[in-house]
């Protein structure tokens, strides 16, 4: 077992340990997920198989299948995993699998929400570029990041459309003033 399959393996634990842990039920808030969590996690389990399907059959197209790119993949992965979990233990008891408001949830506009509005989303997508980058194939890096991106930014538009239900004025400043998901540009 190599430390790739050690850390996709913890991630892939720990992010059914959030959906099991964090997500609202109808009593602790106003759920307002839009079905995009039905529609987010088949999409990230299919991307991620057929794109590690896609490295261990097709050729080695990124960089001629260099080494360095797998060693790569892995720093992207780990800081990934950072940005998400950071986003999440910032969040606290805010953050919920579904989309969803808490009663007495605020505004975060701190840490690495100063910076981007979803940094946890921020975060998944440097893990799906780390996990494309590994198959160092440039199919298997489209194949994760273009159907999870999309699923993610339909995911994105349902948070912001409850956000801006709930907090109005306030998440329409915040989100004025901040990015999605990359600081200055998008």
């Amino acid at each position: 077992m190599t430390l790739w399959d050690v850390l996709l393996g913890g991630w892939t634990a720990s992010e059914v340990l959030i959906l099991i842990v964090t997500r609202t039920r109808r009593g602790g808030g106003t759920v307002s997920d839009g079905g995009s969590l039905l529609i987010l996690w088949p999409v990230i389990f299919a991307a991620l198989s057929l794109a590690t399907w896609i490295g261990a059959t097709q050729p080695q197209t990124i960089f001629g299948g260099a080494h360095w790119v797998r060693t790569a993949s892995l720093w992207l992965f780990l800081a990934g995993l950072t940005i998400r979990w950071t986003a999440i233990v910032t969040l606290g008891r805010s953050f919920s699998a579904n989309v969803a408001i808490r009663m007495n949830q605020k505004v975060q506009k701190t840490g690495l929400f100063r910076l981007v509005r979803h940094p946890s989303y921020t975060g998944l997508l440097v893990i799906f570029a780390a996990d494309g980058l590994h198959t160092r194939n440039w199919l298997g890096l489209a194949t994760v990041l273009v159907p999870t991106t999309v699923a993610l930014l339909y995911r994105i538009h349902v948070e912001e459309r409850a956000l801006g239900e709930a907090f109005g004025a306030e998440y329409v400043e915040y989100s004025r003033v901040t990015k999605r998901l990359v600081p200055g540009i998008y």
